[in-house]
């Protein structure tokens, strides 16, 4: 996943709302989001390649998302960042616990950023240099380097949910994918992550397609003061949408 918008704890009918893109390849088989046969309790879409995912949530509120620092290096054999959510998902352990647990084993995986939590507090690693951060209420972005950094897609994305939210007492889905949906090229401040400029223009969009790679889905994730989930997922191939997903229950305490 290369994008993931959010406000935690600061709107009066949304205790946390999510806008996350994932950009993968197009022939890497996945599966879209699902309660999954063998945890039935977790809802997210499946890495059929490693069997992970990018971004999930439990029916008890254990919400877990990830994406890839970007780099140029090269990595090595690694462990599949997937796992990185399907092990929190599927553990009891506070999301603090959790993080200091993989702290010891953290670069036994490429590049990461993941945040892991509940709709009342989330918590962010990443294995690139910083230590482990309660994330603050308000709106966040994360993309391919670290939370909140001012690349232009985190730029606009996030000025663009700040605004709907506080425009509104409500959270409009099409709103929020509209915003996932935008593939406007930076102009400039572009990243440097080693990339060629030309690849890190076509990379700089919220939606990106390129070749064979490019944004393959776009979630919301709503979840309100009184704990009932929305979860709306569509999936791409070539800018084109082949499905959605719609989901709705209550977080079990």
């Amino acid at each position: 996943m290369c994008l993931i918008l959010f406000q935690k704890n600061q709107h009066p009918e949304y205790k946390l709302v999510i806008g996350a893109n994932r950009d993968e390849a197009y022939d890497r088989p996945t599966a879209p989001a699902h309660f999954w046969e063998e945890h039935p309790d977790i809802l997210a879409g499946r890495d059929l390649s490693k069997c992970g995912t990018w971004l999930g949530i439990t029916k008890s509120g254990r919400i877990a998302a990830v994406t890839n620092i970007r780099s140029n290096e090269e990595q090595g054999e690694k462990k599949s960042r997937g796992d990185l959510i399907r092990n929190f998902l599927v553990q009891d352990t506070s999301p603090k616990s959790y993080l200091k647990a993989l702290e010891r084993d953290k670069h036994a995986y490429a590049g990461f950023n993941l945040l892991v939590g509940n709709p009342d507090e989330l918590f962010y690693l990443n294995n690139d240099e910083s230590p482990i951060v309660q994330v603050t209420d308000g709106v966040h972005g994360l993309s391919n380097h670290h939370l909140d950094t001012p690349w232009p897609k985190v730029v606009n994305g996030t000025k663009g949910l700040n605004s709907h939210l506080d425009a509104t007492h409500q959270a409009d889905p099409e709103v929020i994918f509209e915003l996932l949906a935008n593939e406007d090229k930076a102009v400039e401040n572009l990243p440097a992550t080693g990339l060629p400029e030309e690849l890190e223009r076509s990379l700089s969009p919220a939606f990106i397609d390129i070749g064979n790679y490019g944004t393959r889905s776009s979630t919301v994730l709503l979840v309100d003061h009184d704990d009932k989930v929305t979860f709306i997922e569509r999936t791409f191939k070539n800018r084109r949408q082949i499905d959605e997903s719609r989901f709705q229950f209550d977080i079990r305490r």
